[in-house]
C-alpha cells in the first residue's frame, strides 16, 4: 500500500493528530527534545501512534518533525540526526503494521531564509537532504514536509526530498491575511509546489480551521494535486495554569466535513489535536468521496508573493523588455559593478508601468552570466512582486539561477535544436518552470508558418516526454523585421493563428518588427493588435509604450479575454494612473534615476544602497543630520509600518527598509556623533528557557534596530536569571518570546523574575502560542502580535515608564 494505492478510490483519507500534545501528556518537559524521545521513551512515542490507529488514522506521522540537524544541534544532538530519524521511522511502521502509511515529518529549521536571514538555499537543501535521505532508508512510506512560513525553505525542502523517490507532500502555515509569514498567497504555493513535484499540498497549524479555511478555498483553484489541511484545535488559552486548545472533537470534525465539502482529500489534526479529536473526524468523513474541483486554466508563473495566470483565455500578459544590456550602456555599467540596486530599479518601474512579469536578461560579452543570472534573481525575486522570465541560451545560467528562484519562473528559451531540448529541459522539469518554445531548427528560423509550427510540435512533444504539461509550453513564432522582409510579419501571424488552432499558448516580441524603421510605436502598437486578433496571449514589449498598453487592453476586451470589458471600463474610466507617454525603448540614464533621489521612496522601498547614496550626497552638500532623520527617514519608516499592518506590505519589505534605516542610522551617527541621535531606548529581547525558535524575537530585533532602540540580544533558551542580569546592566523595557505551548510556564516565571527584580520595568510579551488575554494572566505590560505591534508597544511603554518616574520624582521633591 502507498500513498497513491490510498488516493486512488477518491474518498477521504484521514491523517493523525499533534504529537508534541500528547507527549507532553506523558512527561515531555520543558525544553527537553520532543524527537529524542524516539531513542530514550520508544514505548511513549508508539503509544501515540497506536492511540491514532485506534481513532482511524490512515497515515501516521513520525517523531521527526524537528530532527534535522539545525534544531537538534540546539539539544547537543546533531550528530544524532540519522539515528533519530531512523527510529522515528521505525516506530511508526511497526506501530502501523501494515494497517496505515508512515509519513516522515520534516519540519522547518527555524531559521530565517535569506536574503533576510542568514540560511541559504543550499545549505537547506542540505540539512533537508540529510533527514530526508535517513527517513527513506528507514522504510518511511511518504516524506511529509510540514509547517513552512517561507516558500523559498519549502522549496528546498521539497527538491531535497524528492531526490529520494518517495512521494512528498508539502504543507504551509499562514496567518490571518492568508499569507506566509514572508508574504505567500495560498495561490501561488501551490502553483509553485505542483510544478515541483509534491504529490499533495496544503496548510497546516496557522489559527485553527476557519483561518484555514480560505487558504484551502484559493488552494483548490489553483491546483488539481490532492489537497490537505492539518489545523489546530484552535489557538491555546491559559486556564488554571495551563494551555487548553478551545476546539473540541465535535467541532473540529465539523470543520472536517466543511473541507471535504471543499476538495480536500488528505484531513488530519496539527497543535492541539487528540485521538478523540481524529476519532471524531473519521466518523463524519472517513468513506465520503472527495468531490471533483475545477482549476484555474492557463499557465501559472509565478514570484514569491504573485501569480499571473497565461494562455487558456486569460488576458494578454505583458512582459516588460528593458532588463536587457543590449544597446544599454547604463545598464551594462551596473551590471559589470554588480549594482543591483538599479537592476531592481529598473524592474520596479516596468512593474510601476504596468508589466505583469520581467524578462531578465544580464548577457553580457565575455561576462559571467551564470554568476549575473543567479544573483539578479536573487536581487529581483526578493524585492519585486512580478514573476521573472530568466532569457538564456546558456544552460548553465539557467542552472545557476533556477535554485535560486522562490516562485516559477518561464525560461526564455529552448529550440528545437536537439543540443537546446537535452540541456533546457530537464531545468525546467527538476524546477518546474514553464519555457518558451523558439520555432527555431538547425537550419535557423525556418521561413514559412507552417515549418515554424512543426518546430513547435517537436518541442512540445519533447517537452511532454520530459515531464512538462502541455499548456507550460509558450510558443515564441519569432518576430523579424519588417524592413527586411515583407513577407516576415505575415508568417508570424499565419504561424500564430496556426499554433492556436493546435491549443498552444503564444508568445511574442513585438519591438524587432519596427527595426530601423520611422514611426516605431506605430509598428509595434499595429503588429500588436494583429497579433492578439490571431490569439496572441503574452508580448514581450516595452512597458512605458502607452499605445502598447491601450491596444493590449483594447484588444483583451474585443478577443473576449475581459469578461464585461471590465478591465477596460475601469481603466478607461480612470481608476487606473495614467500611462507616461512615449514607448521608445529604454532610456539610457533610467537605471540610474535613483541616485540622489528621494530618500524617503528608498527607505519604503527598501533600497539600501540608494538611501546610503543619498544620505551621503545629501550630507556631502550640508544638510543637517537631524533635519534629515526628521523630516525624510522617521516618516517614512512610519508609513511602511502602517503598509505592513494594511498588508500592502508583508514581511519581506518590512525587513529590506529595517536593513535599508539600520544602515543610514549608522552614517547620521558618524557624522553627528552617537549622542546626537537620541535613541528611542534599550530594551533586552529574549527567547524563554526551553525554547529554542528564535525568528520572530530576531525580527523584532531588527524592526527595533531601525527605529532607533539599542537593543540588548540574549538569544533563545534563555533561563530567567539572565534576563535578570540584563536588567541589572541597564534596560529600558524587556520583551520576552515564546513559541511552544510547553514553554508558556517559562514565559510567566521569567515575566515574574523581571517584575521581582525590577518592578516598574515595562515587559512585553509575543510568540505564536501567547494571546493578549494570556500577557496579561502572567502580569507582563503589553503583548504585541508582530514585529510592528512590538516596535510602537516598546515606545508606548518606555514613554509610559518615563512619564510615570518623572512624576515619582516630582512627589519626593
Amino acid at each position: 500500500m502507498n500513498l497513491a494505492d490510498l488516493l486512488v478510490e477518491g474518498k477521504a483519507v484521514i491523517v493523525d493528530g499533534a504529537m508534541g500534545t500528547l507527549l507532553q501528556a506523558q512527561g515531555l518537559a520543558r525544553g527537553e527534545c520532543p524527537e529524542g524521545w524516539n531513542l530514550l521513551y520508544p514505548e511513549r512515542v508508539q503509544a501515540v501512534h497506536a492511540a491514532y490507529l485506534a481513532a482511524g488514522a490512515q497515515i501516521i506521522e513520525t517523531n521527526t518533525f524537528g530532527a534535522n540537524r539545525v534544531k537538534l544541534a540546539a539539544y547537543g544532538l546533531a550528530a544524532k540526526v540519522r539515528e533519530i530519524n531512523a527510529a522515528g521511522v521505525r516506530l511508526a511502521r511497526e506501530a502501523a503494521g501494515g494497517r496505515a502509511l508512515a509519513a516522515a515529518s520534516i519540519g522547518p529549521t527555524g531559521r530565517l531564509f535569506a536574503p533576510w536571514g542568514d540560511l541559504t538555499f543550499e545549505e537547506a537543501y542540505a540539512v533537508f537532504a540529510e533527514q530526508a535521505e535517513a527517513c527513506a532508508a528507514a522504510g518511511a512510506d511518504i516524506l511529509w514536509v510540514e509547517t513552512m512560513g517561507e516558500l523559498g525553505e519549502a522549496r528546498a525542502a521539497l527538491l531535497a526530498a524528492r531526490e529520494t523517490g518517495l512521494p512528498v507532500v508539502v504543507t504551509l502555515t499562514f496567518s490571518n491575511g492568508a499569507r506566509t509569514l514572508t508574504g505567500t498567497d495560498p495561490v501561488t504555493a501551490a502553483v509553485v509546489l505542483t510544478h515541483l513535484g509534491a504529490a499533495a499540498v496544503g496548510a497546516n497549524c496557522s489559527g485553527g480551521a476557519q483561518e484555514l479555511w480560505p487558504v484551502l478555498a484559493e488552494m483548490a483553484r489553483a491546483t488539481a494535486l490532492p489537497l490537505v489541511v492539518q489545523p489546530n484545535a484552535g489557538l491555546p488559552r491559559p486556564e488554571g495554569g495551563q494551555s487548553v486548545f478551545p476546539v473540541g472533537p465535535e467541532e473540529f470534525a465539523a470543520w472536517g466535513k466543511r473541507f471535504l465539502d471543499l476538495g480536500v482529500a488528505l484531513l488530519g489534526g496539527c497543535c492541539g489535536t487528540t485521538p478523540a479529536h481524529i476519532a471524531a473526524l473519521t466518523a463524519a468523513v472517513k468513506g465520503r468521496a472527495v468531490p471533483a474541483r475545477s482549476v484555474i486554466p492557463g499557465a501559472a508563473l509565478s514570484s514569491r508573493s504573485r501569480t499571473v495566470f497565461v494562455g487558456s483565455g486569460c488576458p494578454p500578459l505583458l512582459i516588460g523588455e528593458r532588463i536587457n544590456p543590449t544597446g544599454k550602456k547604463a545598464l551594462a555599467t551596473a551590471l559589470k559593478a554588480r549594482a543591483w540596486d538599479e537592476v531592481v530599479a529598473l524592474g520596479r518601474s516596468q512593474e510601476e508601468e504596468g508589466a505583469g512579469a520581467l524578462d531578465v536578461n544580464v548577457g553580457l560579452p565575455g561576462g559571467p552570466e551564470p554568476e549575473l543570472l543567479r544573483d539578479a534573481v536573487r536581487a529581483l525575486g526578493a524585492q519585486l512582486g512580478s514573476p521573472l522570465v530568466l532569457d538564456s541560451a546558456n544552460p548553465q545560467a539557467l542552472a545557476a539561477a533556477l535554485p535560486e528562484y522562490p516562485g516559477r519562473a518561464l525560461i526564455n528559451s529552448v529550440s528545437g535544436r536537439p543540443e537546446s531540448l537535452a540541456a533546457v529541459l530537464p531545468l525546467a522539469k527538476k524546477y518546474g518552470a514553464a519555457v518558451v518554445a523558439l520555432t527555431l531548427n538547425e537550419q535557423g528560423i525556418p521561413p514559412r508558418a507552417e515549418e515554424r509550427v512543426a518546430v513547435a510540435r517537436r518541442i512540445v512533444a519533447a517537452a511532454e516526454q520530459a515531464g512538462l504539461a502541455r499548456q507550460d509550453v509558450l510558443v515564441d513564432c519569432l518576430t523579424l523585421t519588417a524592413g527586411a522582409a515583407e513577407a516576415g510579419p505575415r508568417e508570424t501571424l499565419r504561424a500564430v493563428r496556426l499554433a492556436k488552432d493546435l491549443g498552444l499558448s503564444t508568445l511574442l516580441g513585438v519591438s524587432n518588427v519596427s527595426h530601423g524603421l520611422p514611426g516605431r510605436e506605430t509598428l509595434n502598437s499595429t503588429f500588436l493588435a494583429m497579433a492578439l486578433a490571431a490569439g496572441l496571449d503574452a508580448v514581450i514589449a516595452d512597458p512605458a509604450s502607452t499605445r502598447i498598453k491601450e491596444t493590449l487592453l483594447a484588444g483583451a476586451a474585443l478577443t473576449g479575454r475581459d469578461p464585461g470589458a471590465k478591465r477596460y471600463i475601469e481603466t478607461v474610466a480612470g481608476k487606473a494612473p495614467a500611462a507616461p507617454k512615449g514607448g521608445e525603448v529604454a532610456r539610457e540614464g533610467e537605471v540610474n534615476r535613483s541616485k540622489g533621489a528621494n530618500l524617503g521612496q528608498a527607505l519604503r522601498r527598501g533600497e539600501k544602497d540608494a538611501l546610503v547614496r543619498g544620505v551621503q550626497e545629501e550630507l556631502a552638500a550640508g544638510r543637517d543630520p537631524l533635519e534629515l532623520l526628521n523630516t525624510d527617514l522617521l516618516p517614512a519608516l512610519g508609513q511602511v509600518g502602517e503598509m505592513y499592518a494594511r498588508g500592502e506590505y508583508f514581511l519581506p519589505q518590512l525587513l529590506l527598509s529595517a536593513e535599508a534605516m539600520e544602515a543610514a542610522l549608522g552614517l547620521l551617527e558618524r557624522a553627528i556623533g552617537t549622542a546626537g541621535v537620541a535613541r528611542a531606548g534599550r530594551v533586552a529581547l529574549a527567547t524563554v528557557a526551553g525554547d529554542i525558535h528564535d525568528i520572530g524575537k530576531n525580527i523584532v530585533a531588527a524592526l527595533l534596530r531601525a527605529n532607533g532602540f539599542q537593543v540588548v540580544d540574549l538569544g533563545r533558551d534563555v533561563p530567567p536569571e539572565e534576563v535578570v542580569a540584563a536588567v541589572a546592566g541597564g534596560v529600558d523595557a524587556v520583551g520576552l518570546s515564546a513559541l511552544m505551548t510547553t514553554t508558556l510556564p517559562s514565559l510567566e516565571q521569567t515575566v515574574q523574575a523581571v517584575k521581582r527584580a525590577a518592578p516598574h520595568l515595562p515587559v512585553m510579551v509575543g510568540g505564536a502560542v501567547v494571546t493578549e488575554e494570556y500577557a496579561r494572566s502572567i502580569g507582563a505590560d503589553g503583548y504585541a502580535a508582530d514585529g510592528v505591534g512590538a516596535v510602537a508597544l516598546a515606545r508606548q511603554l518606555i514613554a509610559r515608564a518615563q512619564q510615570s518616574k518623572e512624576v515619582e520624582t516630582d512627589a519626593h521633591a
